[in-house]
């Protein structure tokens, strides 16, 4: 019984160290998540503002260009 203990001591080792490996990469994908969704936030404001924008510049033209017709080559 006493040479299965050096065996069960590495395996204890080895799983550590595998816990160890994987809370790190559980933290660095929890980081890269945050980063993400706030790059995410970011682009939504863009493109709202965007829509934004291009709604004033149609009525500022008068116009919808869903409303002229296609082009000749169509």
């Amino acid at each position: 019984m006493a040479s299965d203990r050096p065996d069960l001591e590495q395996r204890l080792t080895e799983l550590e160290v595998r816990l160890t490996f994987i809370d790190d990469t559980v933290h660095a994908l929890g980081t890269a998540d945050a980063e993400q969704a706030l790059r995410i936030a970011a682009l939504e404001r863009i493109v709202r503002d965007l829509r934004t924008e291009l709604a004033s510049v149609r009525i500022g033209a008068g116009s919808d260009a869903r409303d002229e017709p296609p082009p000749p080559h169509y």
